[in-house]
């Protein structure tokens, strides 16, 4: 699909002004009307009976008063609005509308019952769909398709051929074979399943392609008949969704490693991350140099919101990920007008969290995640999200007593990753312990279960889980003792990324320096009195060196060049200058590289070191440099050891290969 011809190009937007916890109080009406929703809690819409299939899209006023409940944190009251409106879960738009709110229970929930629930409620709403589908042609059509492309039953004129309802349906069938797959992976965890649902995705994929070609088509056709940009005939609801399945369909695509692109290319699929942006501003007729959007809460289409989420979720979650395509201060403009139209939607609160927990002030990113669960206390899982997201920023902030609250109340009642939690709880209590016999042993109960608490989806592990059994197994193995385990769990959730400079001069870098300290005590000793003498001959020497050095240089990093979203207090000191602190981020990555032939477990340092410095390089316009980092680190090469030396993978390889990737394709933006 592409833009209209008169849509002005999408390459930025004006930065508005940051968002506080002070500017959450709903404007007056007449000020902000495009806000305004047409629905009225009082006056909700009502159901025509009984139901007739040829006038589901009567149904489409009573979905979005639905959805807007739903955004307004009256999660319980949307359910039971559904609910009543459509008892025999015969409706196109609320089978398929409460199936998603079951699927949204069960993914926060994470528990077998309720992603079952989900998936049954899913695959009602698929059936129902499909009932409202366009019939096949008989045999014979379809055979002289094959002979004739225009008479194919998948073609831009088979949809031309559709009614609107026809045409509904066959989106909602897309959207709700998305849903029932992306449950059946999580709740399946094996591969056989992976691959049944992953040929659900491709008839996704072609059903959204097909509807997208034929908007370009229709749309086209009223350019040239005069009557353009876009043909009016075809409706705001119908559009707002095709243009978030396309939408999204490339941006996920984009995101893809380079080895499953590559597959995924020979299947005709590639994504473009561009387009698929453009398309979901579309929805909501967001466009450079307006503060406004176009289109207004009361003339837009049903997943309008949902495209504007969509936006949230990519430039403010995915960007831990990737850089290239993502504008802060674009999530930013529209966060604001969403929050106006849901004061105390939960959704977008977790998504002014995000905002400013990217924009490194973590301070007032955990205000909007508590503002988040107080908005709602009707879904209890959703509160898991904001600890989860407090425990990060209370690291960024090296609150480590505070992020041990929320681990804690994670691992008593979360369910996503119980290994995750008892990690980051050990982590925090083993920080705090000093003397206290006490806290070390309840950090070593807890570490003990970690490895037996992993989990896995499409028969695989999470990375992530994998990463903290074995630096639980490491804590064991070291007779209960682990190296500034907080600083790199920081480091691995962006908490070091998104601290304000101040915190990384005087609470990270000091606890970077005790440990150097102790290590120092060695130097000038032979490696036997070294590995004898250190931490009562344990081991761990060269680990923890090469850990330290890798975290010294990490702030160092920050320190020089802030996180690009980052928004720097103009009254703060920074103690250490610049060129000094890239100095000594640089020398700090070198002794890592010099020393990594001798660490025994924690080979993943020097792959994220030679990242680390290759973002480091292009912060300071080494761009060739730069490059030379990253190829270095998707090389497949083992660096640091001969190629005889370490077997098998290291610690979160393919999570650093995508942030790799993503790093080499955004040199040119200077985001790194």
């Amino acid at each position: 699909m592409s833009s209209s011809p008169s849509d002005p190009p999408l390459k930025g937007l004006n930065k508005p002004s940051p968002i506080s916890a002070t500017t959450l109080e709903p404007p007056k009406p007449e000020q902000h009307p495009s806000y305004l929703s047409k629905y009225s809690s009082e006056h909700p819409p009502t159901a025509k009976n009984p139901y007739d299939p040829s006038e589901a899209l009567d149904d489409l006023p009573g979905i979005s008063f639905a959805l807007e409940m739903f955004l307004n944190s009256k999660m319980l009251e949307s359910e039971e609005f559904c609910h009543k409106y459509d008892e025999e879960k015969e409706r196109l738009y609320f089978a398929t509308g409460y199936g998603l709110i079951q699927s949204v229970k069960g993914l926060m929930s994470y528990e077998d019952e309720d992603l079952l629930a989900g998936i049954a409620h899913i695959k009602r709403g698929n059936q129902i769909a499909d009932l409202h589908r366009k019939k096949p042609a008989f045999f014979g059509s379809r055979l002289a398709g094959f002979v004739v492309s225009s008479l194919q039953p998948t073609g831009i004129s088979f949809i031309k051929g559709m009614t609107a309802v026809e045409r509904h349906a066959e989106l909602v069938y897309a959207e709700s074979l998305f849903e029932k797959a992306l449950l059946g992976i999580v709740y399946s965890g094996d591969w056989l399943a992976f691959i049944k649902e992953a040929l659900n995705m491709r008839t996704t994929i072609s059903i959204y392609r097909q509807l997208g070609a034929y908007i370009d088509a229709v749309d086209a056709e009223a350019v040239e008949n005069g009557n353009g940009p876009t043909d009016t005939s075809v409706d705001a609801h119908f559009r707002s969704g095709v243009y978030l399945g396309v939408g999204m369909c490339n941006i996920i695509l984009s995101m893809m490693p380079g080895k499953l692109a590559t597959l995924v290319e020979l299947f005709g699929y590639k994504g473009d991350r561009k387009l698929g942006l453009e398309l979901l501003m579309k929805a909501g007729g967001w466009v450079e140099g307006e503060d406004e959007p176009r289109v207004t809460a009361a003339d837009e289409g049903v997943r309008r919101s949902i495209c504007d989420m969509s936006l949230l979720i990519f430039h403010l979650v995915l960007s831990s990920f990737t850089f290239d395509g993502v504008n802060i201060d674009t999530a930013e403009k529209v966060l604001q007008w969403n929050l106006k139209r849901y004061p105390n939607g939960v959704f977008f609160l977790f998504g002014a969290g995000r905002l400013n927990l990217c924009r490194s002030q973590p301070k007032l990113a955990i205000e909007f995640y508590t503002k988040a669960m107080d908005s709602q206390k009707q879904y209890r899982n959703l509160h898991h999200i904001s600890y989860w997201e407090i425990a990060i920023a209370n690291l960024a902030l090296w609150d480590i007593q505070e992020s041990l609250k929320c681990w804690t109340e994670l691992e008593a009642e979360a369910t996503w990753s119980k290994a995750i939690y008892s990690y980051g709880m050990a982590v925090c209590l083993l920080e705090l312990s000093g003397d206290d016999k006490k806290k070390k042993e309840i950090a070593a109960k807890l570490m003990d279960k970690v490895p037996n608490l992993r989990q896995k989806i499409a028969g695989k592990s999470i990375p992530l889980e994998k990463f903290v059994a074995r630096k639980a197994r490491k804590f064991q193995m070291q007779d209960s003792r682990l190296a500034l385990a907080g600083l790199e769990l920081a480091y691995i959730f962006l908490g070091i990324a998104h601290a304000p400079r101040t915190i990384i001069t005087n609470k990270m870098l000091p606890e970077i320096d005790r440990l150097l300290t102790e290590l120092d005590r060695f130097k000038g000793k032979s490696e036997k009195e070294t590995l004898k003498g250190y931490a009562g001959g344990k081991g761990g020497y060269w680990d923890d060196y090469c850990l330290a050095m890798f975290l010294r240089g990490v702030c160092m990093r920050y320190l020089a060049y802030p996180d690009a979203d980052a928004q720097i207090d103009p009254t703060e000191t920074v103690k250490i200058p610049k060129e000094d602190a890239e100095k000594r981020s640089k020398e700090s990555f070198a002794a890592v590289f010099e020393h990594g032939p001798k660490i025994e477990l924690d080979h993943h340092l020097v792959y994220h070191a030679h990242y680390e410095l290759g973002r480091l390089l292009a912060c300071q316009g080494d761009t060739d440099g730069a490059r030379n980092e990253f190829d270095l680190v998707l090389s497949g090469r083992p660096l640091e050891v001969g190629a005889s030396g370490r077997k098998g993978k290291y610690s979160m390889e393919n999570a650093l290969h995508v942030r790799t990737h993503a790093a080499l394709e955004a040199l040119h933006q200077k985001r790194l």
